[in-house]
């Protein structure tokens, strides 16, 4: 007895389109080995100064030119950051080669946090409200007015600078916080978009479910959508935080006060303190470090939350 294998036959067409197959794979592998490469490139060249600013952070002023110039402190030490934070003696401050000029970390710490809450709060309250109006209140030119309103991110912000350093200096209110936070506490084009994109994703029978209840807008917009709007509100938030907390320009033209004066303006008034000397590279870049500390640790917290909630209003 005897046993008989069958086997299939290839068709003509399989290794070809086996081949095309498998050179498709190979195009696709390296394509995105090559968007990698690129990504990684782009990270690199991103994160290298703030590297540069930790090394220098490290490193005292001594050494910083007369070390051996390699990627890492030639002798690290904290002592840069503890002569900003003020816990250094006078003869560990002439050691790490300060240059003598005062940075009242403190005080000027406590005015960014006073200037960023105020913007913070103002912003969020007056956008969420514009933002409601845009989006569920029915009234003739509404889109036409959001749209012109929209067209105002195009205006640079040094166009107003003037205008606004005019205004409130006839109002006597420069050296103040009313005067540092007024440009900024009102609603804010990018702020209201943001908003606006959530509000339109509400459900209409929530609302209509309110009105039979007999409730009117304000109560319908405080308890319905704010407490719906909970985490949009919170990136709102927090976006608005680190724009305020990184503000140099307004600050540095309405708050020449010490009293008043930002961290950001702070620093830039500590590197130009001894004209005559050379700049204390280590304690502006210590005090760098530790006055981007906040917001970093706002972005590793929310992170996350604020890059998802970016994508929802690019896809609405």
């Amino acid at each position: 007895m005897s046993s008989t294998t069958k086997t299939s036959p290839v068709r003509p067409g399989a290794s070809k389109a086996g081949g095309e197959a498998g050179r498709l794979l190979a195009r696709l592998r390296l394509s995105r080995g090559f968007a990698w490469l690129v990504l990684f490139v782009i990270i690199l060249v991103t994160l290298f100064p703030f590297f540069w600013i930790l090394r220098t952070a490290l490193t005292t002023n001594s050494s910083l030119f007369t070390g051996d110039q390699s990627m890492l402190p030639p002798e690290p030490t904290l002592v840069n950051f503890r002569r900003v934070l003020g816990l250094a003696t006078d003869e560990e401050v002439r050691a790490a080669g300060g240059s003598g000029a005062e940075l009242r970390f403190w005080l000027y710490l406590r005015n960014s946090v006073v200037f960023s809450t105020l913007v913070t709060v103002g912003q969020v309250t007056s956008c969420a409200m514009a933002a409601y109006a845009f989006a569920r209140l029915k009234w003739r030119g509404r889109d036409a007015v959001f749209y012109v309103f929209l067209s105002s991110l195009m205006v640079p912000p040094v166009f107003i600078l003037i205008p606004n350093f005019i205004l409130l200096s006839d109002l006597d209110l420069l050296d103040t916080f009313a005067g540092l936070v007024a440009p900024f506490i009102f609603m804010t084009p990018f702020m209201v978009f943001f908003l606006r994109q959530f509000f339109l994703g509400i459900s209409s029978e929530l609302e209509e479910a309110a009105r039979l209840d007999g409730a009117g807008h304000v109560r319908i917009f405080a308890r319905i959508c704010v407490p719906v709007m909970a985490a949009p509100l919170t990136t709102a938030a927090i976006l608005a935080y680190v724009i305020a907390w990184n503000e140099f320009m307004w600050p540095l033209v309405a708050g020449n006060d010490p009293s008043v004066r930002v961290l950001t303006v702070g620093l830039s008034v500590f590197r130009s303190g001894q004209p005559q000397a050379a700049p204390d590279w280590s304690g502006l870049m210590a005090a760098t470090v530790l006055g981007a500390l906040p917001v970093i640790l706002l972005f590793l917290l929310m992170g996350r939350r604020i890059v998802d909630s970016i994508q929802f209003t690019g896809i609405k």
